[in-house]
């Protein structure tokens, strides 16, 4: 007599019932969600780490907790950005069917499966866009996209400074502002100068050799990542009507993080023809599917830093909370373990 398998109603996902650090995660079996009416379930293939992660791993800084848990996490789940395969979707959902390969973000995609809703930030992925580029997209490129883009309105012919090209955001920048028609300079350290080039920029400068404020140069917009100059050295380098958009900065204040910084830049730039803004960005599927048809097209290379299985998230969290990856950090959700690869490709 034959028998059938029953389903299986759990997964594996990478949890937390504290914040701290990489100590606190556990891989555990843990009920495997359902498309509920107007969702999507997707099986996850990769996913990727982002800054992002870190502070929602670590509650800091504490402005975070608002939203994610005063004193513990609301969600034991962690990781957004995602690509995978449509497993089931619920009533009422027109877009997507089973099968589909998908890319996108949603909140605990640090695990085997991820509901999202239809309207979200979930696209097709190109058949030309592997897995795991497509889950190192998410965060990174929307966030260099909309600076550029949205926050400076970049525009063809004009002069940009990435400052902080060789992180996820960086790299991704590069590439979109030559993209979008930019002459572009990216400053970063010595390791990552030939990066930098291979992307596609105009001019490198290694910030340990040289300092970019001093070179004379003026920029018509300046994204700033690595958050290290204050706003008297920004202005210094950009045109009478640039723009200086802060992405990132640093990380000293426990409270409110980089926006302390930021913000106290954008309050110095309100006097003056040169203007600065800090932005979080906003995941959706119309940039979504602009930035896969920007890596489908070979206009765009997702950097890929580190490799890792789901079992090796802790550690993938602890080098990207380190501030120093290379591009990105992507975690092989379907592999039970993988060797990390500390090259850049």
């Amino acid at each position: 007599m034959t028998t059938t398998a029953a389903p299986t109603t759990t997964m594996k996902a990478v949890t937390r019932t504290a914040y701290g650090g990489p100590e606190v995660l556990a891989l555990r079996d843990v009920d495997r969600p359902v498309a509920a009416e107007g969702q999507v379930l997707v099986r996850v293939h990769a996913a990727s780490v982002n800054a992002f992660d870190w502070h929602m791993l670590t509650g800091t800084p504490y402005l975070a907790r608002l939203q994610a848990g005063l004193r513990t996490p609301k969600s034991e789940l962690l990781g957004v950005d995602f690509a995978g395969t449509v497993e089931a979707v619920g009533a009422n959902v027109d877009a997507f069917r089973p099968g589909d390969e998908v890319f996108g973000g949603r909140s605990g995609a640090f695990a085997e499966y991820v509901p999202v809703r239809e309207e979200g930030a979930i696209v097709r992925k190109p058949a030309g866009m592997t897995f795991e580029q497509a889950a190192a997209v998410g965060i990174a490129g929307v966030t260099a996209l909309q600076g550029l883009r949205d926050k400076g309105q970049l525009r063809s012919g004009q002069a940009v400074l990435v400052n902080g090209a060789s992180g996820g955001v960086g790299t991704f920048a590069v590439q979109i502002a030559k993209a979008l028609g930019a002459e572009v300079t990216a400053v970063c350290s010595t390791p990552n100068v030939d990066t930098a080039r291979a992307l596609g920029a105009d001019h490198v400068v290694d910030y340990t050799r040289e300092d970019f404020v001093a070179s004379g140069k003026r920029y018509d917009l300046m994204l700033d990542i690595a958050g290290s100059r204050s706003w008297a050295n920004c202005k210094r380098v950009l045109k009478d009507d640039g723009k200086l958009v802060i992405v990132g900065g640093p990380k000293t204040n426990n409270w409110v993080g980089p926006l302390a910084s930021g913000l106290a830049t954008r309050l110095r730039s309100l006097r003056g023809s040169r203007s600065a803004v800090v932005f979080l960005a906003k995941l959706n599927g119309e940039d979504l599917v602009t930035l896969g048809e920007l890596v489908d097209s070979g206009a765009v290379r997702p950097v890929i830093d580190r490799r890792h299985s789901l079992s090796e998230a802790a550690d993938a969290l602890a080098y990207v909370g380190q501030g120093h990856a290379r591009g990105k950090v992507v975690i092989d959700v379907t592999a039970v373990t993988a060797a990390k690869n500390p090259a850049v490709r």
